[in-house]
C-alpha cells in the first residue's frame, strides 16, 4: 500500500516562504498543511 503522504525537498524564494509561513500561522496550520492546501486548490482550478 502506497503511503498517503511523501516527503519532498523544494527550493523556494525567501520572500515567498516568509509569506507562506505568515499565512499558515494566520490560518492556524503548519506550513506543510498550508502549502498542501494551496497546491490542491490551485491544481483543482486548473482542471476547470
Amino acid at each position: 500500500m502506497r503511503p498517503l503522504k511523501e516527503k519532498i525537498s523544494i527550493t523556494i524564494d525567501a520572500d515567498t516562504l516568509e509569506k507562506a509561513k505568515n499565512a499558515a500561522e494566520k490560518d492556524e496550520r503548519s506550513l506543510s498543511q498550508y502549502i498542501n492546501l494551496v497546491l490542491k486548490e490551485h491544481l483543482k482550478s486548473l482542471e476547470k
